[in-house]
């Protein structure tokens, strides 16, 4: 099963040294029934795509509450056995949790199949979001259109091997 795990370029880094993504348990997300239901499509690549998305949300609140942290999104895409990833069943019905699975455990990081961050010049706007996500959260149409703007980026795709690169 392939799931999403949101992170930070700090948290990248962290992954890297450690040789895996955890300590669990985890949130990502994937594929879920829930999922399925929101997006309304049988396209397994539309969906995974969408999974993928709301990770990058995830990976927006994350470099939101840390000032500090780089302004580019990453999500690292996992391969985990079946039954790894569960859905929160209380939660199936919070829009915000569409496609939230937890894991219990860490994951080695040689399971995973790829790593998606913004590029350089997504900065400005996931800059821009993450300091407009709480007004967001309260209803702001300018702050939703400013989030909405970091979400026209899309994440580019890496292979493990390119980590390095990524967080020198």
């Amino acid at each position: 099963m392939r799931v999403y795990v949101p992170l930070t370029l700090s948290g990248l880094a962290a992954v890297h040294r450690a040789g895996e993504v955890g300590p669990g348990p985890l949130t990502a997300y994937a594929v879920t029934p829930g999922l399925r239901e929101w997006y309304v499509s049988d396209d397994i690549e539309e969906l995974e795509y969408a999974a993928l998305n709301r990770a990058a949300s995830a990976s927006l609140r994350l470099i939101a509450g840390r000032p500090e942290e780089v302004r580019r999104r990453v999500v690292v895409a996992l391969d985990v056995p079946e039954g790894a990833a569960v859905a929160d069943p209380d939660h199936g019905l919070d829009a915000s949790s569409f496609g939230e699975v937890r894991i219990a455990d860490a994951v080695a990081l040689s399971k995973a199949a790829a790593v998606h961050v913004d590029a350089d010049d997504a900065e400005k706007d996931v800059a821009a979001a993450a300091a407009a996500l709480g007004a967001a959260d309260l209803g702001d149409d300018d702050a939703q259109f400013t989030v909405d703007g970091a979400e026209d980026h899309e994440l580019l795709w890496f292979g493990i091997q390119e980590i390095p690169g990524l967080i020198a």
